[in-house]
């Protein structure tokens, strides 16, 4: 029934043939407003995160971060695949003694906002040593799964560029992560727009950090390959 009602609402302009980014998706005044970094209201998290970058001391071994979230996940020898939150917590905890930061704290946020904006315009670039991850991460965008019983392929490849419920699917390509979503009135992770998604497909939703949901990313970030970051992307 579900499933029944999600598709009453899917209607039926040309299907993208190309990968496209959801800015391209946004009303004119919503992209205005991530193209201006004094209207942007991610930019207010990323000159946080460059506060914090200095008051945490984090400047004192990286002078740049520039091309760093371009490549997120990666591989760590031997932590295994980590995302940018979860290398900036092993930083950290290894290298600070300091405690983590916990999942889309207002200071995790600030971060990885200010690491992401140093690689905007660049192009992803992720990591090819995971193999096995990737797999994974692929299995688990095109498995059914829920209540409803979708797949993410579903909604971001299937009716790509359609409309639900007067909104244009987008493709799910994570060009601007973390973003200021309107709908939270906040910034917010990738890992939580997946569980939000998930949570609306009635499917179990992993814990923030959980393997398969870094193994998603990694697959997500892989399908954007060579598409520009626009971190901190604004979306509706």
């Amino acid at each position: 029934m579900r499933f029944a009602f999600l598709l009453l609402f899917l209607t039926l302009p040309a299907a993208a043939d190309e990968r496209r980014s959801g800015y391209e998706d946004m009303r004119a005044e919503t992209r205005a407003m991530q193209d201006d970094d004094l209207a942007n209201p991610g930019m207010l998290a990323v000159m946080e995160g460059e506060a914090l970058w200095q008051s945490y001391g984090c400047a004192k071994c990286h002078a740049t971060m520039k091309g760093v979230a371009a490549r997120y996940p990666a591989m760590d020898a031997r932590k295994g695949l980590l995302n940018l939150e979860q290398r900036i917590n092993v930083c950290r905890t290894e290298r600070q003694h300091a405690s983590p930061l916990p999942y889309e704290s207002r200071e995790l946020l600030a971060l990885t906002a200010y690491v992401g904006n140093q690689s905007k315009g660049l192009p992803i670039e992720p990591d090819p040593t995971a193999k096995a991850q990737l797999d994974r991460g692929k299995e688990a965008f095109y498995r059914r799964q829920g209540q409803v019983n979708l797949a993410c392929a579903n909604c971001h490849e299937q009716n790509a560029a359609k409309r639900l419920a007067g909104s244009v699917i987008p493709q799910a390509h994570p060009t601007g992560y973390p973003l200021y979503r309107l709908e939270w009135q906040a910034i917010g992770s990738l890992q939580r727009r997946l569980r939000n998604c998930l949570a609306g497909i009635r499917a179990e939703v992993p814990a923030y950090g959980a393997p398969e949901l870094v193994e998603l990313e990694l697959f997500l970030m892989w399908r954007a390959r060579g598409m520009k970051l626009e971190t901190p992307a604004v979306r509706p």
